[in-house]
C-alpha cells in the first residue's frame, strides 16, 4: 500500500509539473505573437512576411499542441485519482500510459526550444533592442 501511494504521488508529481511547463509555454508562445505583430507593424519587405507568416501557423500549431498534452494530463491525472481513491492496483497500463506521455512531453519539449531558438534568431534580425 505505501508504495502504491508513493508510485501514485510521483506519478502525479510529474504530471503537475508537465502542466506547469505547458501553461507557460503556452503564455510564452503569446508573448512571441506580440513580437511578431511588432515586426509586422513594420515594412520589411517580402522574405519577412513569408516568416512572419510561418511563424504565426506554427505558433496555432504549437498552440494546439500544448492544448492537447494539457488535456492528456488532466485525463491521467483523473486516472490516477481514481486508481488512489477505488483501492485499485497501480497496474502495467497505468504505468505504461504515463511512458508513453512522458515520451510524448519529450518530443515536444525538444520541439519547443528548436522553434525558440528560430523565432529568437529571427526577432534579433528584425527587432531593435
Amino acid at each position: 500500500m505505501q508504495t502504491k501511494v508513493r508510485l501514485l504521488s510521483d506519478l502525479k508529481f510529474n504530471l503537475e509539473t508537465w502542466r506547469r511547463e505547458l501553461r507557460f509555454h503556452f503564455d510564452e508562445m503569446d508573448t512571441f505573437q506580440e513580437k511578431l505583430e511588432e515586426i509586422a507593424a513594420h515594412e520589411f519587405g517580402k522574405d519577412a512576411r513569408k516568416n512572419l507568416e510561418m511563424f504565426q501557423n506554427r505558433i496555432m500549431i504549437e498552440k494546439a499542441a500544448i492544448a492537447k498534452l494539457k488535456h492528456r494530463c488532466k485525463e491521467k491525472l483523473r486516472e490516477l485519482n481514481a486508481a488512489h481513491y477505488n483501492d485499485a492496483p497501480v497496474d502495467g497500463e497505468l504505468r505504461s500510459r504515463q511512458t508513453e506521455l512522458k515520451g510524448d512531453m519529450r518530443t515536444y519539449i525538444k520541439l519547443h526550444y528548436d522553434l525558440k531558438e528560430e523565432m529568437m534568431d529571427f526577432f534579433a534580425e528584425y527587432l531593435d533592442e
